[in-house]
């Protein structure tokens, strides 16, 4: 691999080696490879590792790239796009749903989200775990709360908890009527249970969704699903869901 001298440009060095390393990566590099070592990349962009690491922090900004623990700099998967629209609604679980079910159990909902439910603040509630994975790789985690009365159809002999407990939870939330959804999005920090369950250090951004489901007039369900920043970006359709964007620059199909 042969050297490449930076010509002198009036932005800043670690801007243009940030274009010249994103070249690179659309040219040379596939998702979820390894990038080579911080001396061996200064070497090759004649830039000191001071350059260097600006340019890589700014290109795992933009989600072009990752740093895993244990591994290193690794070439980002595309982009997922987090729709807010609220044209189309329909309950978890559903057959377009491309979340997977994880786990279940009864357990008492932190105060916040017991006041949305309006469910006593000691009552237990169904709280289903799910995960999104995109190219392999964890992007979301989610929290499911909903209430023993939006499901009064589940056996308590169906399954006691686990994936398949959850399963029957998402089933019978089908039976109700979805009369909307409402969507609010936050910018927040990784707990130490998110980031483990996302493969990221603890404190990392991370995008934070929560989902009223309204049936019967008042909420049925309640989603906090954290979606990791740096692979996510919000989009303002109408199509509801989740894409996935198949190029940094790229629109959704």
């Amino acid at each position: 691999m042969g050297t490449t001298q930076l010509e002198t440009v009036p932005e800043p060095k670690y801007w243009h080696l940030r274009t010249v390393l994103s070249e690179a990566l659309d040219s040379e590099f596939s998702v979820g490879e390894i990038l080579p070592n911080e001396r061996d990349l200064a070497a090759r962009f004649g830039v000191a590792r001071a350059t260097l690491r600006q340019a890589l922090e700014q290109l795992e900004l933009e989600g072009r790239l990752q740093r895993r623990r244990g591994v290193g700099t690794t070439v980002a998967p595309p982009r997922m796009g987090v729709s807010v629209g609220t044209a189309q609604h329909a309950w978890p679980g559903g057959p377009l749903d491309a979340w997977q079910t994880l786990d279940c159990a009864l357990e008492t909902p932190p105060a916040t989200v017991a006041e949305t439910l309006v469910t006593g603040r000691d009552e237990p509630v169904h709280t289903v775990r799910r995960s999104r994975v995109s190219h392999g790789q964890p992007v979301a985690a989610e929290l499911l709360y909903v209430p023993a009365d939006s499901v009064p159809g589940l056996s308590g002999i169906d399954a006691p908890s686990g994936a398949a407990r959850a399963r029957a939870v998402l089933r019978e939330l089908q039976h109700l009527e979805l009369e909307r959804q409402e969507n609010a999005v936050e910018l927040g920090s990784a707990r130490a249970d998110d980031a483990r369950e996302l493969d990221r250090l603890p404190g990392a951004p991370v995008l934070v969704v929560t989902t009223r489901f309204i049936a019967r007039g008042r909420t049925a369900a309640l989603s906090v699903a954290t979606y990791r920043a740096d692979t996510c970006r919000l989009t303002f359709g109408d199509s509801g869901g989740v894409q996935i964007h198949h190029g940094p620059e790229q629109q959704a199909s």
